[in-house]
């Protein structure tokens, strides 16, 4: 990867919480702890971001935080780095120029920091994943209308008439409260009603959900499974669920996180 790419991943992760660690910058970029440690202080120098000891952190931390009805420091610790690999996989199957949808969700927002060198034409319903593409990418961002729901940090309307309407995108990407023969479960009316009218404005339904997502069950069935054309998760997926999916005629999409660096080896092999 390139310098000028690895900086704007760097600084796009540092938006995301207080303090980024080196091994985490690591994974994110897929380059070496040395290479990593010599952008932090090149980015330091040039008042980009503040290293501090073990990692990196913003000079101006942003405002929002927290998806999905909890603060996003709680949430980033559960299956962090599964939801990385997820993101990876998802930004992967994006061509420059396309128009996509985001939803707000905890794993799409880790789609942030891979989509900081791309092109794309962006609508989502999450403030933060907004505001981070605004400041740290060049795509092109459109918000849908509605009322801010300060703890998800997402914009809901429910009216027909707002401007979800008129955009079309070529694939939509999305989580999950849970995932099962019925299809994807959330657990909010409001929710429902909004994403499906965001559903409806895709060609293509794109699910990334780690693997304990299809053990979770909700109320409220959001969409079938034969609506869903791929879903994005680990390798922690049970052979059962694999063959769910199958038999709904859904793409499956194995993401395999990178696994930790060893500061004695990594140390070792330099």
């Amino acid at each position: 990867m390139h310098e000028k790419e690895r900086h704007r991943i760097i600084l796009s992760a540092v938006q995301e919480k207080p303090v980024v660690t080196v091994p985490e910058l690591v994974e994110l970029t897929g380059s070496s702890e040395a290479t990593i440690r010599r952008d932090v202080a090149a980015l330091h120098v040039q008042k980009r971001l503040r290293r501090v000891r073990g990692g990196a952190e913003a000079i101006n931390p942003p405002q929002f935080v927290g998806l999905a009805g909890r603060p996003f420091s709680v949430n980033e610790g559960l299956h962090a780095r599964e939801k990385q690999a997820i993101a990876r996989e998802a930004v992967a199957l994006c061509q420059d120029g396309e128009p996509i949808i985001i939803n707000g969700g905890t794993t799409t927002f880790q789609m942030v920091h891979f989509l900081a060198n791309r092109r794309m034409q962006v609508f989502t319903n999450s403030f933060p994943i907004a505001e981070h593409l605004l400041k740290h990418s060049k795509n092109t961002v459109m918000l849908s209308g509605g009322t801010i729901y300060r703890e998800q940090n997402i914009i809901l309307s429910p009216f027909d008439n707002d401007v979800t309407r008129n955009f079309y995108a070529r694939r939509m990407f999305m989580g999950a409260q849970g995932l099962g023969p019925l299809g994807l479960m959330e657990a909010d009316p409001l929710l429902i009603q909004a994403e499906q009218k965001l559903i409806d404005q895709a060609d293509e339904l794109v699910v990334l959900a780690d693997s304990s997502k299809f053990h979770k069950r909700s109320s409220l069935i959001l969409c079938g499974l034969k609506r869903i054309a791929t879903v994005i998760t680990d390798s922690g997926i049970e052979d059962r669920h694999a063959s769910m999916l199958e038999s709904a005629g859904v793409n499956l999409v194995i993401a395999n996180a990178r696994p930790k660096v060893d500061a004695e080896t990594a140390s070792t092999s330099a």
